[in-house]
């Protein structure tokens, strides 16, 4: 071979090196990408799980402060119940 084809080998072996190369990147860059759209995939989801528990808890509390008023209303119309039945048992 002549130091020309040579030459033009060594040239030819690193433009394959380099496409390889920035094929490896390129592959790499969308895998990255596309991780991160699993991650936004994920955070979204993530959000609207605290959306809904936040929603839930609302709900929840809502019906506890419910309860205990009408725990308190019950509690006062058996005090009553039971003074009216003392001062009818007191006669």
């Amino acid at each position: 071979m002549t130091p020309t084809g040579t030459a033009m080998d060594t040239a030819l072996n690193e433009l394959k090196q380099a496409l390889s190369g920035l094929e490896n990147a390129v592959d790499m860059r969308i895998e990255r990408q596309r991780e991160q759209g699993d991650i936004e995939s994920e955070v979204r989801r993530v959000h609207a799980d605290r959306s809904k528990l936040a929603q839930e808890l609302d709900q929840a509390e809502f019906r506890a402060n419910r309860l205990e008023e009408v725990n308190r209303e019950v509690s006062r119309r058996l005090v009553t119940a039971m003074e009216t039945i003392r001062a009818v048992l007191d006669r």
